[in-house]
């Protein structure tokens, strides 16, 4: 019996019922260089579609040449597909790639060689270019461009700043910080709800124990957006729920009133920025930021209702 090395990088994909998007992710990375040092581990979180048979399609396909797992995670959330992954996954290094995501040849090499070269980042985020199934709409923004995973921040290797942080569509983690943290199961996407924030929760205790996160410019990837986002109505729904998150993550008293403090100071803001908006994009702007400040308001005084399909 051949026994496999342990490998340096496990590449946790968590998917939900995107089947055919998968299939593209998946057949791209046998190409990888450095391949050889990674495993792969698909975590299905309880798809209804194909989402099986492409992924045991694929592992035949791939025995003898590629370590590939298929894992299925029945407790709906991708917190819970992700937790699901760390805690299957045998690498020293955590990669994160959404199964709508091609990365780029050096991927793997660039993650494991930034990880080795600095033992004092525990965190790695990269570059994410779009994809768009047609055409870019003229209203999206670069202030828009986050809601959509579009992540450019320069050619320069970078610590984040305080208020950014890698995406999930493209970030690497180290094994060991998740043996005391992992993803907090009552934040993130929920089958097609589209609460957020489980990644900014994860950075944050990151950030608190002085660990230092990355911005690696070599480590790319290209990320689908399809034309079903690509609407006013989605991103003004994106906005109400990142609010509905934001309010969510603020639990004791003082700390709703720092957050009602907070959103006072974003609507004066926003009033102001709106006397100075003339094009289409600045105009749906302010509105997306209005929509992000009622689902806080909604969720602090417990009438968040949580029906959004994405």
């Amino acid at each position: 019996m051949l026994i496999q090395p342990k490998p340096r990088v496990s590449i946790v994909i968590c998917t939900y019922n995107r089947a055919d998007l998968l299939q593209i992710t998946l057949n791209a990375l046998p190409a990888l260089k450095a391949i050889d040092k990674a495993e792969i581990l698909i975590v299905d979180n309880n798809s209804a579609d194909h989402t099986r048979e492409i992924s045991q399609s694929f592992i035949q396909r791939q025995a003898g040449e590629t370590d590939v797992h298929y894992l299925f995670e029945q407790t709906q959330g991708l917190s819970a597909a992700r937790n699901r992954g760390i805690q299957e996954a045998k690498g020293d290094i955590v990669a994160f790639l959404d199964d709508d995501a091609v990365p780029y040849m050096e991927w793997i090499r660039t993650i494991i060689d930034t990880l080795d070269s600095r033992q004092d980042v525990y965190a790695l985020g990269g570059m994410i270019r779009p994809r768009f199934e047609t055409e870019r709409p003229k209203w999206l923004i670069k202030s828009l461009e986050l809601p959509y995973t579009i992540v450019d921040r320069g050619a320069a290797v970078h610590e984040y700043p305080m208020n950014r942080h890698p995406f999930g569509a493209n970030m690497a983690i180290r094994k060991s910080f998740h043996d005391k943290y992992l993803f907090p199961t009552d934040l993130g996407r929920k089958g097609t709800l589209l609460l957020s924030g489980e990644e900014s929760w994860i950075f944050e205790q990151m950030k608190k124990e002085g660990k230092a996160i990355l911005y690696q410019p070599s480590m790319v990837v290209d990320h689908f957006i399809p034309d079903s986002r690509l609407t006013k109505d989605w991103i003004k729904q994106r906005y109400y729920y990142q609010g509905v998150t934001n309010g969510s993550m603020h639990k004791s008293r003082i700390s709703k009133l720092i957050l009602l403090g907070k959103v006072a100071s974003k609507v004066l803001y926003i009033a102001v920025d709106a006397l100075f908006a003339r094009t289409e994009g600045s105009k749906l702007l302010i509105t997306c930021r209005l929509q992000s400040i009622r689902g806080t308001l909604d969720t602090l005084s417990r009438r968040g209702k949580m029906h959004l399909t994405g």
